[in-house]
């Protein structure tokens, strides 16, 4: 998740480079939406330009107003972009079987409920608006899974099976990840702006993660402070239905996951990934 972050700030700091000192006048979308337009003017009166569609959103740097003006069109039709949207942060539960306890044999990936996270975000957007108030979409963006574990002991590493060897050694942190490339598929309904000019957002889908990568950290007075990377047996591709409710650019998100969380290890047949938490942005 680093290396994205940096490059992020990087971005960032590119931007405010060729913008210079010049004044931002922004013309956006309502709701946040992804599929945008930006122009750049910088001193030297260049254009740069990002994405393309009917719902757009312009970035205008300019050295002779200071003002920030408001429009939108939200014409139906087709449009995609790149976009930093729908930032979720939330806890992660575990469903051993329909029950939110686990079975003796899964006993070993006992966590810490409020300190298992589940992070995620999208980068890439396409969509179909049939109206104002309706639209249908797909995106790209990457999702973390981290699994905060109580035991004492460790998780091997491309075992045939999901393989847990116990010890004495106290652990500062002893956390099970795993990351995703997420695909959501989303119907997208929205209301008329109220008075304060902020709308509802009603979202439902399917979304559909590619496993990218997995690894155990582990930090103690011992051992030190230990990363792993490997197989540890998470599904290769999880899918499963979500819902999204928020009002302006604040929400909530819940998602469960119908397939099993881990692949080739009987003994976790049946476990599945719940999370929910708060989502920034639609």
């Amino acid at each position: 998740m680093k290396p994205i972050i940096f490059t992020l700030l990087i971005c960032f700091a590119a931007t405010t480079l060729f913008a210079q000192t010049d004044t931002i006048k922004t013309r956006h979308t309502e709701g946040g939406d992804a599929d945008t337009i930006i122009i750049i003017k910088s001193k030297k009166k260049h254009k740069y330009k990002f994405g393309f569609g009917k719902d757009v959103a312009e970035v205008n740097i300019n050295n002779d107003q200071n003002d920030t003006t408001y429009t939108a069109s939200k014409e139906p039709g087709f449009s995609m972009g790149l976009t930093f949207t729908r930032f979720d942060i939330g806890l992660t539960t575990l469903n051993d079987n329909g029950s939110f306890k686990l079975s003796p044999q899964n006993q070993f990936l006992n966590y810490r409920s409020w300190r298992s996270s589940s992070i995620g975000f999208d980068v890439l957007q396409i969509s179909y608006r049939f109206s104002s108030a309706f639209r249908i979409y797909t995106s790209g963006g990457f999702d973390w899974l981290n699994l905060r574990l109580r035991e004492r002991g460790t998780i091997l590493r491309d075992q045939d099976v999901l393989t847990f060897v116990p010890d004495d050694i106290k652990y500062s942190k002893n956390r099970l990840s795993a990351s995703y490339l997420r695909i959501p598929i989303a119907l997208d309904f929205r209301t008329h702006d109220d008075a304060d000019g902020r709308r509802f957002h009603f979202i439902t889908g399917v979304d559909m993660g590619l496993l990218l990568s997995s690894s155990l950290l582990q930090e103690s007075d011992v051992n030190g402070d230990q990363k792993r990377s490997g197989d540890y047996h998470f599904t290769k591709f999880r899918y499963g239905p979500f819902v999204r409710v928020g009002y302006g650019a604040i929400g909530v998100f819940a998602r469960y996951y119908v397939n099993d969380m881990f692949d080739d290890s009987p003994a976790q047949k049946g476990l599945r990934n719940f999370s929910f938490g708060m989502s920034v942005g639609w």
